[in-house]
């Protein structure tokens, strides 16, 4: 069974899995939103990964052999950049994401990418490579073996590639040296609440629940992204606690209606919100019509139709066409269809 025949399978065994009924997941809060004032922080680095197996970079990446000699020259070994003929050694870009609150000494895993022309970074040592912020200043160190979780062996003239052998990890790669200040930002005793999904019905019901929770009116929506939350009184000198019993508290988040589509691959991921209106749309040998429940003869004459009542969801279509042994790319083509039509309320996202 060839490659796309199995993700065309796979892609229909998904849209005929039955999507769940009505009513919303309650959420933790802290995996809604997050404490205005914490974040994250991002450092990069410019390194060598030496001891590769003759995939380094070759000699029409300068600046890998200029690289080399400086890194020499620091330990007393002088040797100009033209007279230097290695291919074990690649010049990378190194990259870290800092978070909140760690302290020096802490560890983080680092992503590797070649810039030159390497052909493989399998079996690499990153060598110490200072990582920095936006500022300009080091706060983390990243050295060790590389992991790339792919491979591309070549038998005679041909070439079998798995994943991107010229990207890697370090697990645990990245010692911390300098912390990175982070503050809860409280002002006027209060804390702001910033949705990783602004949305104003999900705000209004975070609005709801903390006030109903705390028994008193502490939270208001500033906008569709911002809640505001008035410190209690006990919790002036605590702020840390009242914050943990704020992110555990559960909203039901709003989904929009919303259908993302591969056409690469054939997938089709769809949210339960999405409705459609009377249409009538002809795919091929494939008629689908949404009727007007008051009037089921007004159904097309075709050699495989569907009829599905009006303000059905799109798992109702989906399910009918995959009963008639449609295709993905004819359901992706149909849908498609709908929406010009106006006839699906929906946004489709093409992916």
């Amino acid at each position: 069974m060839n490659r796309s025949l199995r993700v065309l399978l796979c892609a229909a065994l998904l849209l005929t899995c039955p999507i769940p009924g009505s009513g919303s997941v309650a959420v933790r809060v802290k995996d809604l939103a997050r404490v205005d004032g914490i974040r994250n922080n991002q450092l990069m680095g410019y390194g060598l990964v030496t001891g590769l197996e003759g995939t380094g970079d070759g000699t029409r990446s300068l600046f890998t052999l200029q690289s080399i000699a400086n890194m020499l020259q620091r330990f007393g070994v002088t040797i100009s950049p033209t007279s230097i003929r290695v291919d074990n050694v690649a010049a990378v870009l190194v990259t870290v994401t800092l978070p909140p609150y760690v302290r020096p000494g802490d560890r983080l895993d680092v992503q590797v990418s070649s810039i030159g022309d390497a052909a493989n970074l399998q079996g690499g040592v990153l060598l110490q490579t200072p990582l920095m912020g936006a500022d300009g200043k080091v706060y983390a160190v990243a050295q060790g073996g590389l992991s790339i979780g792919g491979f591309n062996p070549k038998t005679g003239g041909a070439r079998v590639q798995r994943n991107h052998p010229v990207l890697a990890n370090v697990p645990n790669g990245a010692i911390v040296e300098k912390e990175v200040a982070s503050e809860i930002a409280i002002k006027d005793n209060g804390i702001r609440l910033l949705l990783n999904a602004p949305d104003f019905v999900t705000a209004a019901r975070l609005t709801a629940t903390i006030n109903r929770s705390f028994s008193a009116p502490l939270a208001k929506a500033d906008d569709p992204q911002a809640v505001s939350v008035k410190l209690p009184d006990k919790f002036l000198e605590d702020p840390v606690t009242f914050l943990a019993i704020l992110q555990d508290l559960e909203v039901e988040p709003d989904q929009p209606a919303r259908i993302v589509i591969n056409e690469r691959t054939g997938t089709v991921i769809m949210g339960e919100n999405v409705r459609i209106a009377k249409v009538a749309v002809a795919h091929g040998n494939i008629s689908v019509n949404i009727q007007d429940p008051a009037n089921p003869d007004a159904a097309p004459k075709a050699e495989k139709i569907v009829n599905v009542p009006d303000g059905a969801s799109v798992s109702d279509v989906v399910s009918a066409l995959n009963a008639l042994g449609a295709t993905p790319r004819d359901i992706i083509s149909i849908l498609q269809a709908m929406r010009t039509a106006g006839a699906l309320f929906a946004e489709i996202v093409l992916i």
